[in-house]
């Protein structure tokens, strides 16, 4: 059989790994082989928080939501029902934003779900 030095695609290969692991501590961004777990671990905790994010901005939009809700004197729950029922289609993202910037156009929405529920 041929003999195989595995030249530039192995340092290549090593080279793109230790680029990744740049700023990482000690043998990490030193070494391959602990260059290559730390990255693959890193990858991991990478995708994970991608996911993590889109709950995680959820739930502050909810608390943000109720926190304007409850000073109008209407809980969460019940305005996310009145909105539904008065037909007014808006996602939570836009709600937290209007409860913050503009608290007229939320105390408007406020009445109109206060409004259907009662009915």
């Amino acid at each position: 059989m041929p003999r195989v030095k595995r030249g530039t695609h192995r340092t290549n290969s090593r080279k793109k790994v230790l680029k990744q692991a740049k700023g990482y501590f000690l043998t990490k961004s030193k070494l391959h082989r602990s260059a290559q777990e730390a990255v693959e671990k890193a990858g991991k905790y990478a995708y994970v928080g991608r996911k993590r994010k889109k709950r995680d901005f959820r739930s502050l939009w909810i608390v943000r939501i109720n926190a304007a809700c409850r000073v109008a004197g209407l809980s969460y729950s019940r305005f996310m029902a009145g909105l539904k029922k008065a037909g007014i289609d808006l996602n939570r993202k836009v709600l937290a934003d209007l409860a913050i910037a503009d608290e007229k156009a939320f105390e408007h929405l406020v009445s109109q779900a206060k409004a259907a529920v009662g009915a």
